[in-house]
């Protein structure tokens, strides 16, 4: 099967490499899936670049000791693994399975897609959404009716299914207007953009407030220490969203996508064969909302179609 490989660190052209290798097995608990569509986060092409840095002793110092790329997936569920008894061959599924670039991925944290959403917008959907929907109900004390929320960086990835779980009534074109320079205060700030300080970020939270910094980004060391020492001295809580994909979570984001209160958004959508394009175009950090990788179907399979 075809599959996106990272072979080492860099620039997306180089270290992205589209390679054939063998079809994952099935094991115990999990499902086979005939991917047709996945999507980037911001951790994938953070991770091709190893930025930041302290992501190497994690991932690999020279290479990634994993190649597989990415981890959105959206498919056909085409083989299922003892225990399984909530899925069948031909069900159409969407989860988080590393390696999802591919043709074929397989492994146990998949639900069925969401009715209505075409391959293409549940892909957008497993890693952004879930970090998004634990961001807001877990990680921030669980956002509460009357409470003022503030989505900083609404216009990405995990951002606009943080805004639409929320329903945050502030949106900042940070573009044109700096909310740290606001006389407003909020009860909930969840930054996804890593672009104002701290401080400034304090500043603009009330004295009992919380603020949920989301994704690693430049600086982070820094504004961990940060956090543990202000934790002691002050009311105000800072603490780092660490998303941990549970199936449970998946089946909440097909009930709100079923519902009509979660939609996601797809910026741009590239072939397979264009994932070092997609990864170029996705670390300009300019994206709103999802970029889409489409995995061609198998033309004898007309499922999902």
């Amino acid at each position: 099967m075809k599959a996106i490989l990272q072979r080492g660190y860099g620039s997306p052209a180089k270290a992205l490499k589209l390679e054939d290798i063998d079809r994952p097995s099935v094991g115990e608990g999990e499902v086979l899936v005939r991917v047709r569509a996945t999507s980037l986060n911001s951790g994938d092409w953070r991770q091709v670049r190893a930025e930041p840095f302290i992501i190497r002793p994690m991932l690999g110092l020279r290479r990634p000791k994993e190649p597989g790329f990415a981890a959105d997936a959206a498919g056909v569920v085409e083989a299922v693994g003892g225990g399984v008894t909530d899925l069948a061959v031909g069900d159409e599924v969407f989860g988080v399975r590393s390696g999802a670039a591919s043709e074929y991925v397989s492994g146990k944290n998949f639900a069925p897609k969401p009715a209505g959403l075409s391959f293409e917008q549940a892909a957008a959907l497993p890693v952004a959404g879930v970090t998004a929907l634990q961001a807001v109900r877990e990680w921030s004390g669980g956002v509460r009716t009357g409470q003022r929320v503030l989505v900083n960086g609404a216009g990405g990835g995990v951002g606009h299914f943080a805004l639409q779980i929320a329903k945050a009534d502030d949106v900042i074109d940070y573009t044109r207007e700096n909310f740290t320079h606001a006389d407003q205060r909020y009860d909930v700030i969840i930054d996804c953009s890593g672009n104002r300080s701290i401080g400034s970020c304090l500043r603009a939270l009330k004295p009992t407030g919380t603020l949920v910094f989301v994704g690693a980004h430049r600086g982070v060391l820094r504004r961990i220490l940060f956090a543990v020492i202000r934790r002691r001295l002050f009311k105000q809580r800072v603490v780092f969203s660490v998303a941990k994909v549970r199936r449970d979570d998946l089946f909440t984001l097909k009930k709100l996508i079923e519902a009509g209160e979660l939609n996601p958004v797809i910026d741009r959508i590239y072939p397979l064969e264009q994932t070092a394009a997609a990864v170029g175009y996705a670390e300009k950090q300019q994206v709103r909302g999802k970029v889409v990788i489409t995995v061609a179907a198998d033309p004898s399979d007309s499922r999902g179609e």
